[in-house]
């Protein structure tokens, strides 16, 4: 059950960078429309070098560099595991921007824009679903995260606007606009499919309460408080054990829940401040 769990995570993570190569050298490359984060960096870099420099490098191999150091520090801060999936998507997509030759399948600027952002969206999406990253801006939004705890929607952006002011001043700042488009569609998409959302309260009713605690506990080392829960329908007695995730943590935590106890009832609601303690150590 566990390796066929790794072999579907394996599959989707190689699926969204399909996904995520197709964007960019079908769409927003050709468009000289940029993504979000580093892969958005690596394409400016790559727009750069050949435009300003004799030197021309690949948007994939760029971004294949721009992720060696952040691999390796999330490898010691992070965890195996997850810088692993974030490794392995990185080196994937690499291959399949080489692979996928750079053609525009479109003139239109705004729909190169929109379909490169949904194209990405879904792929980045349905990886974080799966408990994977995308590397780049993740695992340093988890290193981030750990050692303190604030806001990372603003390093986010501090990034993207850079990419944006860069993109507006070398290319004009038509391009620039459209490079919005292009990150606001993406958000928009994977909110619906993942979430943007960095921390989660996950309130779970359960008949289980003490095998679901131990079991989080064993997994995520994380908080839990229990309340005393009777049901409306049945007059059953039961536990609502609440805690907060980060969004990273939400697929380890939904498998828990469904290996423990199938039919516990469990809400899920964004988070956007805690006050007290919330474990931010590795």
């Amino acid at each position: 059950m566990f390796l066929l769990e790794e072999v579907k995570k394996i599959i989707v993570i190689l699926l969204g960078a399909i996904l995520g190569a197709v964007s960019l050298n079908l769409f927003l490359i050709p468009a000289n429309v940029y993504a979000s984060g580093f892969t958005g960096i690596a394409q400016l870099i790559s727009s750069v070098l050949s435009d300003y420099t004799p030197i021309s490098i690949s948007t994939g191999i760029l971004l294949m560099l721009l992720n060696i150091p952040v691999a390796i520090l999330g490898w010691k801060k992070v965890g195996k595991s997850f810088t692993l999936y974030s490794v392995i998507s990185v080196g994937a997509t690499t291959v399949f921007l080489e692979i996928i030759p750079v053609q525009a399948l479109s003139e239109d600027i705004l729909l190169n824009a929109v379909f490169g952002g949904v194209i990405a969206a879904i792929g980045i999406g349905f990886t974080l679903k799966w408990g994977a990253s995308t590397g780049g801006m993740d695992i340093v939004a988890m290193i981030l995260s750990r050692m303190k705890d604030r806001p990372i929607g603003t390093y986010f952006f501090s990034m993207n606007a850079l990419i944006i002011l860069t993109a507006g001043m070398l290319y004009g700042w038509e391009k620039a606009l459209y490079t919005l488009v292009t990150l606001y569609v993406s958000s928009r998409v994977i909110d619906v499919i993942h979430t943007r959302h960095e921390k989660l309260t996950a309130m779970i009713v359960t008949s289980k309460g003490n095998e679901m605690q131990k079991a989080i506990h064993d997994r995520l080392v994380r908080g839990i408080t229990k309340l005393p829960a009777k049901g409306a329908y049945r007059g059953e007695d039961k536990e609502m054990l609440m805690i907060v995730v980060t969004r990273y943590e939400l697929y380890d935590l939904e498998h828990i829940i469904q290996d423990i106890d199938p039919t516990a009832f469990t809400n899920i609601v964004n988070t956007t401040g805690i006050f007290g303690f919330f474990r931010t150590d590795g």
